[in-house]
């Protein structure tokens, strides 16, 4: 069986996600408006809801069931 090769992440997940979006809006930015421009911004959106889950998911106030 082959063993799986895993490594510490640097950054943490919000802070990928945050990088991301607003290297893809950077992207977004330099094409003129289309679907492609709306593909890039659509997909920051999410990355921006994703690192918002995150942030909730992983906050202290959350609490498990009873």
């Amino acid at each position: 069986m082959q063993r799986r090769h895993r490594f510490k992440q640097a950054l943490s997940l919000q802070d990928r996600l945050t990088a991301w979006a607003k290297e893809v809006r950077e992207q977004a930015a330099s094409i003129p408006p289309g679907p492609e421009r709306d593909a890039l911004l659509k997909r920051a959106s999410q990355a921006d809801v994703a690192s918002h889950l995150d942030e909730w998911a992983n906050s202290p106030g959350l609490q498990s069931p009873k």
